[in-house]
């Protein structure tokens, strides 16, 4: 199968014909990059540390949501491999490529009453398939500083998206949703990953997803007016 090519993901130009893919073949971003290109607050210069990094996080991210064996991953060094989010417990590669990128990175600890998404209840497609349909033009990402390079990168960086699909029960705003976050990595002589370390907080990302009314209410509105506007235009005895 051929691949196809991505500026921001090289990688991709030299995939193997046996690498498995999730969905049955290499994923195409036009989208994203399109929305990346657009909303990007800083454009760094060809071979800078900055570019360099945010490929490499961007590639990563890829292997992560669209690869099935860590055998494939060009980005990480699989037996060394951990992640850490906000201090909790480190996830080593098979457990962060079981519970994909969004499950590992939104877990939390606090009692469910007070979670704002339940990652604990989510599988690794339910996690994409809610946060796709929020973000219909994909979830762009770019790096915002570097504070130091190789062999241990600390980065800051932001994400956004336009929330323009409903998401676990609350309509869209059509509003740009974006939170910053701090990366620590540390990587061999491959820029191969070992360990990466992520800081944010998610209650920046959730109170603009979280802002849309709720579905059931506004449908349960939309059925309360079209019965009495029925019932006015139907009944004689309703004047």
């Amino acid at each position: 199968m051929e691949v196809a090519g991505d500026k921001y993901r090289s990688i991709l130009n030299e995939e193997a014909k046996s690498t498995q893919w999730r969905h049955g073949g290499p994923p195409i971003f036009d989208k994203v990059n399109k929305l990346f290109e657009e909303g990007r607050t800083k454009e760094w210069p060809k071979g800078s540390i900055e570019e360099t990094v945010q490929n490499a996080v961007k590639s990563w991210e890829m292997e992560l949501s669209h690869k099935t064996s860590l055998n494939d991953f060009k980005t990480i060094n699989p037996e060394k491999f951990k992640l850490i989010v906000n201090g909790r417990k480190d996830l080593s590669g098979e457990e962060t490529l079981q519970l994909g990128s969004y499950n590992a990175l939104l877990k939390n600890s606090l009692p469910k009453e007070f979670q704002y998404y339940r990652a604990d209840e989510e599988t690794f497609k339910s996690s994409h398939d809610a946060f796709r349909s929020a973000f219909p033009r994909g979830f762009a990402w770019e790096v915002i500083s570097v504070f130091s390079g190789p062999p241990v990168v600390a980065y800051k960086f932001r994400h956004w998206g336009y929330f323009e699909g409903p998401f676990q029960g609350h309509a869209p705003t059509g509003e740009m949703v974006e939170f910053y976050g701090i990366g620590i990595m540390k990587v061999d002589e491959f820029m191969r990953a070992e360990d990466v370390e992520i800081y944010y907080d998610p209650a920046e990302l959730f109170a603009g997803l979280l802002k849309g009314p709720v579905l059931n209410a506004i449908a349960e509105t939309q059925q309360n007016k079209s019965a009495d506007t029925s019932s006015s235009h139907h009944c004689p005895f309703s004047e």
